[in-house]
């Protein structure tokens, strides 16, 4: 029988000095050898598999960060990353007048 395809819980977001972005995957019953975990600047992707249950997904970041310098672990079936952003240049930021 194939494995159940199933998406992980999954909680994103910034720390309190909004420096880094911090992710949450639970992922019960798997083993950390069994987690294969892919980040770029703009997106990551988890697939992980536990018995007959295989959890997958891709996942967009809505502000690049560096994946050179992600630090992740997993304790208790939860896989935790923290990943710095990536300073963007300074920008003019417009605003947009909205109609009525």
């Amino acid at each position: 029988m194939a494995a159940l395809r199933v998406a992980p819980y999954v909680c994103a977001y910034s720390d309190e000095n909004e420096e880094n972005l911090h992710i949450e995957i639970e992922l019960p019953g798997v083993d950390k050898k069994d987690i294969t975990f892919k980040m770029q600047e703009t997106s990551f992707s988890i697939d992980a598999a536990r018995g007959d249950v295989r959890y997958v997904g891709t996942y967009a970041i809505g502000c690049p960060v560096d994946p050179d310098r992600a630090k992740a672990t997993f304790r208790n079936g939860l896989l935790a990353v923290d990943v710095p952003y990536i300073q963007p240049a300074a920008e003019e930021v417009k605003q947009i007048p909205i109609a009525e």
